[in-house]
């Protein structure tokens, strides 16, 4: 019997996914155009979520550390 070939090139991993988890969000009225201002070079908005939700997320982790929390303190603003 002939074996089916689909290629000579032998099999290969896809490239790791690098955005594994997802999110929707919703942002107040103008917020879209507010951002896209300030995008830089070939950034688009999702990157700039991206960008800012790090900045947060370790300025919280830092600022808990200094506290000595493990959680940090609600700050108060809500709803963001």
């Amino acid at each position: 019997m002939t074996k089916l070939l689909v290629s000579d090139m032998a099999r290969r991993m896809g490239r790791k996914k690098q955005w594994a988890e997802d999110m929707q969000a919703r942002f107040p009225e103008g917020t879209f155009e507010r951002i896209a201002a300030l995008l830089e070079g070939k950034e688009d908005r999702t990157d700039f979520v991206r960008a800012a939700v790090e900045r947060e997320i370790k300025r919280r982790e830092r600022a808990a550390r200094l506290s000595g929390h493990s959680k940090p303190e609600d700050d108060g603003e809500e709803g963001l």
